[in-house]
């Protein structure tokens, strides 16, 4: 029996007898050979496109007995950006990339050059550093409405911490709402109630913060369901989330409705708005539907915003926000007591690299509000064009309501291999799961002319040759097939965990000689 036979037929297994028929289905020596010479094959794909440079460039698992001068190592490096950065300068990669003009990448490279020994740690050194951040912090909250918040509720008090990106910023909100039902509710074993499209970086956080996640449905626009988190909620509970919009299918969550609970049941909510800050409030000026997702709302109590995604500044910054710095000092580390002499550090790191702070800060100087709004009006209008497209295509459909983050799927042809078929016309996109489908992330160098047109056409040919030619081997299909399809998780968790060490896999110098 093949192996896709068998997951398919597993597949349709009560989700109780899954863990049984997984020890009883690696018992069978035919059919854990089976399983195991597709798993070799994925992993070997996976390899060699994870790889691509070896037996090319040289490779370094040692340290060099003599250093190498300094053109000689510009010299091996610039082919490698040159040939990596075509894709995204053709605006053919989903997210990513989010700006990607030449002038704005060296003027960023000029600030980074101006401090690039600027450590937040030491700020008696650099005290414009903290100036940087503050105002880094200030800017965001108010591009998202701190002030009419402050009108609307004199108690507002809206602050925040710049961090080394989205995942670290919802880290230390959830850290925030653990140690805060803790001081004052007595809570030792909380939990945060989320849908189940909400961002990984919320399980991680209850993974390292020993927090329950309790992930809840969604409806069929893929948005939360706010009676089913009603419902999931306990007395310990210690925080709502909510997505603006979710990174699988660009879709927004219903903010006000999930704040409005938050806020009746006395618990914290987080609006992660990673992908969305920097577009949402411009997207509202635009006179486009979307809901209000900020401290304007009484329940909303923290927001996560990336300044380097539709921020436009250099990877590695995100904002954390809160209502009020009572709920920011919940986040702080001390020491008091250590031989060092006295230690403070407001978020996850210690030392903190400025340089990247100062490029956020710039950066949002020098695109201002003018800027901001023209961006997302070029990224919404790009969004409108795709959407179209797509749903002009037989055979393909979008789903959800999104805006700029497009997901979409088919009923008639493999999904999984369009998004191959895409791969081969230089496109690259992310897959889906549950439901199967793929999605685009739309960003700036997708905005320039003629690109929203040959990803149509592209992507047009791509479904025609997926009806009419049989599927070709390696790609992505098998391994987000075997993913979607195969109901043994603990599979995947290895799968994913092999992923991780082959990144870490390095060449060896007789592996080069040959």
């Amino acid at each position: 029996m093949k192996t896709d036979r068998l997951l398919a037929l597993a597949s349709r297994l009560p989700k109780r007898l899954h863990q049984p028929t997984e020890r009883l289905i690696r018992k069978l020596p035919g059919i854990r050979t089976l399983m195991e010479e597709e798993y070799q094959k994925l992993l070997a794909d996976m390899e060699t496109s994870l790889h691509p440079y070896r037996g090319q460039v040289p490779a370094f698992p040692t340290l060099p007995e003599t250093g190498l001068p300094p053109d000689e190592i510009l010299a091996l490096m610039a082919p490698l950006q040159e040939q990596e950065s075509q894709r995204w300068q053709a605006g053919q990669v989903s997210g990513a990339v989010y700006h990607g003009d030449p002038e704005h990448i060296a003027f960023m490279n000029r600030v980074y050059a101006l401090h690039s020994q600027m450590n937040l740690l030491h700020a008696d050194l650099w005290p414009s550093g903290a100036k940087y951040e503050a105002e880094v912090v200030a800017m965001t909250a108010s591009m998202l409405h701190s002030q009419e918040a402050q009108r609307l509720d004199p108690d507002v008090q809206v602050c925040g911490s710049v961090t080394s990106g989205g995942t670290e910023s919802i880290l230390m909100a959830m850290k925030v709402y653990r140690d805060r039902a803790r001081a004052e509710k007595g809570i030792k074993n909380p939990n945060m109630v989320l849908p189940v499209t909400a961002h990984p970086a919320f399980d991680k956080a209850g993974q390292y913060f020993g927090i329950e996640v309790r992930r809840t449905p969604v409806d069929e626009r893929f948005r939360a369901r706010v009676e089913a988190m009603a419902q999931t909620m306990d007395k310990n509970t210690i925080a709502l989330v909510g997505s603006a919009p979710g990174y699988p299918h660009g879709v927004i969550d219903p903010i006000p409705e999930m704040a409005q609970l938050a806020w009746e049941r006395g618990v914290g909510f987080h609006t992660d708005a990673c992908l969305g800050g920097f577009v949402i409030p411009w997207a509202e000026a635009l006179g486009y539907p979307v809901p209000v997702i900020d401290f304007r709302l009484p329940g909303v109590t923290s927001i996560s915003v990336d300044t380097h995604k539709y921020g436009y500044a250099a990877k590695g910054t995100s904002v954390i926000l809160y209502r009020h710095p009572r709920l920011r000092r919940y986040q702080y580390f001390t020491a008091t007591d250590w031989p060092g002499g006295l230690y403070a550090s407001p978020t996850m790191t210690g030392s903190r690299p400025g340089a990247l702070v100062a490029i956020a800060w710039a950066v949002m100087v020098k695109i201002g509000r003018k800027g901001y709004l023209d961006a997302a009006r070029r990224l919404l209008e790009t969004g409108d064009r795709i959407r179209e497209g797509i749903e002009s295509i037989p055979g393909l459909f979008i789903l959800g309501d999104p805006l700029w983050i497009l997901a979409f799927s088919s009923h008639e042809v493999n999904i999984y291999q369009v998004m191959d078929a895409m791969t081969q016309r230089g496109w690259n996109l992310n897959g889906l799961q549950f439901p199967p489908a793929v999605h685009i992330a739309l960003t700036l160098p997708h905005t320039q002319p003629g690109v929203a047109d040959r990803f149509l056409n592209d992507l047009a040919d791509a479904v025609q040759e997926v009806r009419t030619q049989p599927a070709t081997s390696g790609g992505m299909a098998p391994i987000y097939g075997l993913a979607a399809s195969v109901p043994f998780r603990g599979m995947v968790d290895d799968l994913l965990r092999n992923y991780l060490d082959v990144l870490y896999k390095v060449d060896t110098p007789s592996r080069m000689e040959k």
